[in-house]
């Protein structure tokens, strides 16, 4: 199967079928602050799946008020299609309104369309919105620079294979017992990447935290720490550095320099990501003040992510010149006494979370402060024992690496093969009524 297919049926625009479509309410008519806990549902964005309704991330609005907005009504069997897409949710898509739905309304960029059922079914005509041979023809259709956008006279004019009513029925029945067999699958790799990371947790965690017994000891080959490890403040072995603050627009000066920029996002699990790195103006002076040095170790701020928070990795020097956003810490250790991997190491211990997560001050987001980051509590070994710790730590992270890389891999071939399936169906370049789907659970 290919991902984009030849078509073996017509192909009509959908307005031929439309008996009604609206869009959602738009500016000030629906706004954050008409949400309730309870009442009628507004199916967002977020609930379109490609033919499947996403039932999470509910938002509703009071009864009341869904009377005011009752032309922008959905109904159970209803057809929802989006009306804005990115990269990985493409605009056009579509799904069934479900039975359980109760009153609810779409909201701004999303679509309610029924269509005579008897001539093009919402269940067959969302699978075949979703597909790839009508998403490429939609994709030339938008607008926006950064997402792309249709509206309703766009939607209207989608053109859109049209087999008789029984086909219809044969391929949609067909596409939701096959990609549900891959669905399961996919859900199968997730939960062990899921895994995968918790039980690497826990393994670099039994490396580091002190209380662990001879009792417990789980690495014959590796230091262990007993319950009598010594800890001291990481600030008697490290010093920690600010980094850039930029208040709004400001003169530019003869000073300034273009630097380039690590920021919250780049200090990922343990590495930086160096796959999209930004740029800043500043005075030179203030860079010098805040330019990495390789070996520090580069630490985060929650920066309106909880996660972020006490993620630590080292700082090898990649890109001469850069320096770090005010919401990074670099910590430059003192590595007579201190080994950078090691320190990284520790923070994203179980023992490390725990630290910066209890004392973060709460105000509207959890954050940290300097002072708190040089009390960090660190378990005292000798050099050589870090440097052990360490090389069992790396061997560990490339053996999850290449777990974790297979399972992305089988991800992704999965989600290939599921999306053409469903091009191939809607196209007609198998006969439902005789393809089996074997091979689809085995990438």
């Amino acid at each position: 199967m290919t991902d984009v297919a030849n078509n073996e049926f017509a192909q009509l625009p959908l307005r031929r079928f439309i008996r009604d479509i609206v869009d959602g309410p738009f500016g000030s008519s629906l706004t954050s602050s008409h949400y309730s806990d309870e009442g009628a549902r507004v199916i967002r964005l977020g609930n379109i799946g490609a033919a499947h309704f996403k039932d999470g991330d509910a938002a509703y609005i009071p009864l009341e008020y869904f009377k005011h907005l009752r032309q922008h009504e959905v109904s159970p069997g209803d057809l929802i299609i989006a009306g804005l897409g990115d990269a990985n949710h493409p605009v056009g898509r579509a799904c069934v309104a479900p039975a359980h739905l109760g009153l609810a309304i779409v909201k701004a960029d999303c679509f309610r369309a029924r269509l005579d059922e008897d001539r093009l079914s919402h269940r067959y005509t969302a699978w075949a919105l979703s597909s790839s041979f009508v998403s490429s023809q939609v994709q030339t259709l938008t607008r926006g620079s950064t997402r792309a956008r249709i509206n309703l006279d766009v939607a209207r004019e989608i053109q859109v294979p049209t087999p008789s009513l029984l086909e219809q029925r044969r391929i949609a029945d067909f596409l939701d017992a096959e990609t549900a067999r891959i669905d399961r699958l996919s859900q199968l790799r997730r939960t062990q990447a899921s895994k995968l990371e918790e039980r690497y947790t826990t393994a670099i965690s039994e490396l580091t935290t002190p209380g662990i017994t001879s009792a417990d000891k789980r690495h014959p080959n590796w230091p262990w720490l007993p319950a009598s490890t010594p800890t001291t403040r990481l600030g008697y072995l490290a010093q920690v550095q600010s980094g850039v603050t930029v208040h709004g627009a400001r003169e530019r000066s003869s000073d300034d320099a273009e630097f380039p920029y690590l920021r919250v996002a780049n200090v990922q699990g343990e590495r930086v990501d160096l796959s999209e790195i930004k740029t800043i103006v500043i005075p030179r002076a203030m860079a010098r003040r805040s330019t990495l040095r390789a070996g520090d170790v580069v630490m985060t701020e929650a920066n309106g992510n909880p996660d972020n928070l006490g993620r630590g990795a080292v700082w090898n020097g990649e890109i001469e010149g850069m320096v770090h956003q005010n919401h990074v810490f670099a910590i430059r250790a003192d590595q007579e006494k201190l080994l950078p991997g090691y320190l990284s190491i520790l923070l994203a211990t179980v023992h490390g979370r725990r630290y910066f997560r209890f004392t973060s001050t709460q105000v509207g987001i959890a954050t940290t402060s300097s002072s708190k980051v040089l009390d960090f509590p660190i378990p005292v070994l000798d050099l050589e024992q870090q440097r052990s710790v360490v090389n069992e730590y790396k061997n560990l992270w490339r053996s999850m690496e290449r777990v974790r890389d297979a399972l992305s891999r089988q991800l992704n071939l999965l989600a290939e093969r599921r999306q053409a399936l469903i091009t191939a169906a809607v196209t007609g370049q198998f006969d439902v009524s005789t393809a089996s789907g074997r091979g689809v659970e085995s990438p």
